[in-house]
């Protein structure tokens, strides 16, 4: 809650009369408090509710409370709303195995925590793919722990980030079919002309544990750790 404002006056030198502390009249006050905290919380409400194709700078600002204006005092735009968002999501990934456990299994780690918490955010991976990671402070500290985690492998410098990137790209192309549909393979009608793909479809269908986008991102993962190895 804000605190009401106290305004106090003096009397002039020469006047006997005390001095006199003149109260906030009572009511609401005039605009809300806002920072970079609460507008990426009041994004997320937003998203929540409206998805991202909701997300705009008027309905954040209905969302505060405040005027449309008030918004451009602490972000430019809805990128700048949106690289917030993304700072808040990188937060929940998980790097705690880097430094603590194997490289293989800091990766995993890192790997299956970042692709399930953009499983939830797809809308939102076409941004940050291009978004610079300048602003974002929490997503440069998630950079900072994998790279050294990348480093203390043993694996060259100048082959660091290429690897990062080859991983992220597999790791935001599953994220994606995290959320497919279960039936996705059903070639309908096409039966006679797909007898190879139908039989390996099918043969996933009997073999299947648990759902295949899981499995599909396991399997992807592993070879992808594998031949990173090789670049040692």
């Amino acid at each position: 809650m804000r605190a009401a404002h106290e305004e106090q006056g003096s009397a002039a030198a020469s006047s006997p009369a005390p001095s006199r502390i003149a109260r906030r009249r009572p009511g609401r006050p005039a605009g809300a408090v806002i920072d970079k905290a609460s507008i990426t919380r009041a994004a997320l409400t937003v998203i929540s509710s409206k998805g991202y194709d909701g997300l705009t700078m008027a309905a954040l600002a209905g969302m505060l409370g405040v005027a449309q204006s008030a918004l451009y005092n602490h972000v430019g735009s809805k990128q700048d709303v949106l690289l917030l968002v993304e700072d808040h999501l990188i937060s929940r990934v998980d790097v705690s195995g880097f430094g603590s456990a194997t490289w293989e299994d800091a990766v995993g780690t890192w790997a299956w925590s970042y692709r399930n918490v953009f499983a939830h955010h797809t809308p939102l991976i076409p941004v940050i793919a291009v978004l610079p990671v300048a602003g974002a402070p929490r997503t440069l500290a998630m950079y900072e722990a994998v790279s050294k985690g990348f480093l203390d492998a043993g694996f060259p410098p100048e082959r660091v980030v290429s690897a990062i990137v080859a991983l992220e790209s597999f790791i935001f192309g599953s994220a994606y079919d995290a959320s497919a549909p279960a039936d996705i393979f059903n070639v309908g009608s096409m039966t006679g002309s797909t007898p190879h793909f139908r039989a390996v479809v099918r043969a996933q269908d009997l073999k299947r544990a648990g759902r295949p986008a899981d499995a599909a991102f396991g399997a992807g993962l592993e070879a992808l750790i594998s031949g990173l190895r090789t670049l040692q």
